[in-house]
């Protein structure tokens, strides 16, 4: 007879969000690296008295100990392993990261086990934390993010007749996938123009490392271009855009930078208040 699964694990994982339950509990929606996508009870988490709080802050990368429950597990013991601090303390970064966090929750189904999606995840937020080319990791997250669910966008070739592209201006088709070529762009609709020097970005994004990716330095008509195609590409796969992207936008405009200010519970699926720094010691 085959031994029982232990009832307590433990596992690092990334917070995405979180929503209220009753009085003082939340319902904390976590991504690990062997699980995935999971909801858990962070048993009065509200109380000012609390000692998990601070490990559970969104965006938080914790090391958590659960006990499984009948419908939802149990959050008993949490413990900060990196808390991307300067990801709170920008409000651009911040917006990047809640975008981040969002994408991955909305794409993920519940114990769908996804380790590249994890590490893309953390590795994101740690480039948000320290990297001047903000943008562009939003930008290599989108697509890599897209490419690991299965939904990489053809780039090499028309997505209509299959032929390889030349290095003129093409156009893009977020129904179709993918590129289309100057001779089937009349039969498409709903297509956006895409520029030499955009396709040759979007493959190296596509093809190599952050890090090679860095070295570019692509203007700001370039990226906002980019940006529009991969943001109509998501916004038509999750058939309406992210609720991130208000707060997004509202930075963006208003060129907003808060020192000493730290994000971020999410109530439900509406970015919330801005919340004290977690702290340093473990809970149980």
């Amino acid at each position: 007879m085959p031994g029982r699964a232990p009832r307590i694990y433990r596992t690092e994982a990334v917070v995405l969000k979180q929503r209220r339950l009753g009085e003082a509990d939340r319902i904390i929606t976590l991504y690990t690296p062997q699980l995935g996508k999971i909801d858990a009870v962070a048993k009065g988490i509200r109380r000012q008295t609390s000692r998990k709080a601070g490990h559970l802050e969104q965006l938080t990368l914790t090391s958590l100990l659960l006990a499984h429950g009948q419908n939802l597990d149990l959050i008993t013991q949490s413990e900060t392993v990196e808390s991307f601090l300067p990801v709170r303390e920008d409000l651009q970064r911040l917006a990047s990261g809640l975008y981040v966090a969002e994408l991955v929750d909305r794409f993920t189904e519940l114990r769908s086990e996804n380790y590249a999606v994890f590490r893309l995840l953390v590795e994101t937020m740690q480039r948000l934390a320290v990297s001047d080319t903000r943008e562009l990791a939003v930008r290599y997250f989108e697509l890599h993010l897209l490419s690991h669910l299965g939904y990489r966008p053809q780039l090499r070739q028309c997505v209509v007749c299959r032929n390889a592209l030349e290095p003129v201006a093409n156009s893009f088709s977020a129904a179709l996938g993918g590129v289309v070529c100057p001779e089937c762009r009349h039969a498409n609709i709903g297509l956006w123009r895409l520029s030499v020097p955009a396709l040759k970005v979007l493959r190296l994004l596509d093809r190599n490392t952050f890090e090679d990716a860095e070295r570019l330095r692509p203007s700001t008509e370039l990226m906002t271009e980019i940006e529009t195609l991969l943001r109509g590409y998501v916004r038509h796969l999750l058939e309406k855009n992210p609720r991130s992207l208000d707060f997004v936008e509202a930075v963006r405009h208003a060129g907003a930078r808060e020192p000493r200010r730290t994000a971020t519970q999410t109530a439900d699926d509406d970015v919330a208040s801005v919340v004290a720094p977690p702290a340093g010691a473990a809970s149980q």
